[in-house]
């Protein structure tokens, strides 16, 4: 049962946020955001703010730490810090509704790094994907499923 979400909250946008505070409402379930700084959030229901120290990887460390094997859920972008939360059996998804697995982590790694070869050669420009509704849909049913698998 997911009794807490842990968001990696410094890239974490705030739809993310919002949505994710509001579901976790409905469904008793605690909220910690963990970034480096005060992070936005619009919605009404409760939640924890863990302010960290600006140091790199503060708040994955911070997280990594607190967070327990199949209790808790993390939010996070980071493909590398995925690896190690799923090395410690914590559940881990992205907040465009991917629900990381070590066959999922490794091809994500390999596409970064292929992509940042053709990058480093001039055959490619760096690609930031935006956050769309379509992505955002994803997110949350991919969060619902995971919630509802671990009951």
């Amino acid at each position: 049962m997911i009794k807490n979400i842990w968001v990696d909250a410094d890239s974490c946008p705030l739809k993310v946020r919002n949505h994710t505070v509001d579901y976790a409402a409905k469904k008793g379930i605690t909220v910690f955001f963990v970034a480096n700084k005060q992070i936005e959030c619009q919605s009404k229901n409760p939640f924890k703010m863990i302010i960290t120290d600006s140091q790199k990887d503060a708040a994955d460390n911070y997280i990594f730490e607190n967070a327990t094997t199949e209790t808790d859920l993390v939010i996070t972008r980071d493909i590398v810090f995925a690896e190690r939360l799923l090395s410690k059996g914590v559940h881990a998804i992205n907040d465009r509704g991917t629900e990381f697995t070590k066959e999922i982590i490794k091809e994500r790694l390999s596409e970064r790094d292929f992509n940042l070869q053709l990058v480093q050669m001039g055959l490619s420009k760096p690609y930031h994907e935006g956050y769309d509704q379509k992505k955002f849909e994803k997110f949350a049913n991919c969060l619902d499923r995971v919630v509802i698998r671990n009951l």
